[in-house]
């Protein structure tokens, strides 16, 4: 049974960082895709980034430019560094893996999710 467990979320000022991580229980190549989603209260869950397994990445333009995706496959573990938030960034945010072909959700894994807060 995979399990992805993440770290690094709480509370922060506007224009802050936070560094969030998600650990897998097996080598983060077996699967085809790693990332994070994010869902706000009320709202649908949803992409944030995605980092392919053979290279490459898709951030999403809500934050294109201020968070970045990673990843150390020593460790199993992909990061999401987050740079100045916004208080529109506030959800909690999911890691995710995609064994199947990317973006159908046929064979995914989730995180519990940690929740992230920006505000003054």
């Amino acid at each position: 049974q995979v399990q992805l467990v993440e770290s690094g979320g709480g509370l922060v000022q506007p224009g802050g960082s936070l560094r969030l991580s998600c650990a897998a229980s097996e080598s983060i190549f077996s699967f085809n895709a790693m990332g994070w989603y994010r869902q706000a209260p009320g709202k649908e869950r949803e992409s944030v980034a995605l980092i392919y397994k053979f290279g490459g990445a898709k951030v999403e333009d809500a934050v294109k430019g201020r968070f970045t995706i990673s990843r150390d496959s020593g460790k199993r573990t992909v990061y999401l560094q987050m740079n100045s938030l916004k208080p529109e960034d506030t959800a909690v945010y999911y890691c995710n893996a995609q064994r199947g072909i990317v973006g159908t959700h046929s064979d995914d894994y989730w995180g519990p999710g940690t929740r992230v807060t920006v505000s003054s």
